[in-house]
């Protein structure tokens, strides 16, 4: 920590608490208490129950659940291949040729994702490409509005690799091909693990642009939670909203577990 007095710690974790409590972990709190309550009167849920778990776990939610870990982990994979591969191409172009990529990746990002929504139902829904109704709209959805995040990610990466490790390959004799996939890619595996977890995650929370292409056999989890809770059905909304954390949290801390183990390679 850069406060080094006792007090000044004792401060800043005093800070940290007052602002991470209310703002990040009460909110979070408030869901898991309200999966398990029968009633709500007050301050506080009345009445425990885990029937709501049930729901949550089978039938429409869990096939929801699996449409939503199949779209996110296509479109983590497709955003790391499109977006890493334009990190590393970009590197190579001159300062002119990499503000305009920047500034192409980072467009979806810029707009709100309702409008990146529109704009892939409206460009999919015609022959040559007509994927409106189909799982693809949603997922190709997903890869672009997730690209953005591992073109930042790697590109940050490919700016702190030293171009020692390159540079003696290439003098050894090494071709570029094989300085990439042999020298450039291990170097760069921790941060590729670190986009795809923030990929994942991003794809399974989203809503917006979610509602405006999702077919009725491909229904993923957040657009559950919606339906279920615009229903009346909060107590049920909650438990798919735990459910959608803990798959979530999972898959992350595996992403991480990799990671670690990348960064020790």
């Amino acid at each position: 920590m850069l406060v080094h007095s006792k007090s000044g710690k004792w401060a800043t974790w005093g800070v940290f608490f007052v602002l991470f409590l209310p703002l990040f972990a009460l909110p979070l709190l408030v869901i898991v208490a309200a999966s398990f309550a029968t009633n709500w009167s007050g301050a506080f849920p009345s009445g425990v129950t885990g029937s709501h778990y049930s729901a949550a776990t089978s039938g429409d939610s869990l096939a929801a659940l699996t449409t939503s870990l199949v779209t996110a982990v296509t479109a983590s994979v497709l955003a790391l291949l499109v977006g890493g591969w334009a990190a590393l191409a970009a590197a190579s172009l001159k300062k002119g040729g990499r503000r305009a990529m920047d500034a192409l990746f980072m467009l979806p990002v810029a707009v709100p994702s309702v409008v990146v929504g529109l704009a892939v139902l409206v460009a999919f829904s015609k022959p040559p490409m007509l994927l409106n109704g189909t799982r693809w709209i949603v997922i190709i959805a997903h890869t672009i509005l997730v690209t953005a995040f591992a073109y930042q990610s790697v590109s940050a990466a490919i700016v702190r690799l030293d171009p020692v490790y390159e540079q003696a390959a290439a003098s050894l004799g090494a071709r570029p091909a094989y300085v990439l996939w042999k020298v450039k890619l291990p170097l760069l595996l921790p941060s590729l693990n670190a986009a795809a977890g923030l990929c994942f995650a991003l794809s399974m929370g989203e809503l917006s642009a979610t509602m405006m292409l999702y077919p009725p056999d491909w229904m993923p989890l957040p657009v559950q939670i919606y339906a279920t809770t615009d229903r009346g059905s909060l107590f049920t909304g909650s438990a798919i909203a735990v459910v959608l954390m803990a798959a979530t949290l999972i898959v992350l801390l595996a992403v991480s577990r990799i990671r670690t183990k990348a960064s020790y390679r």
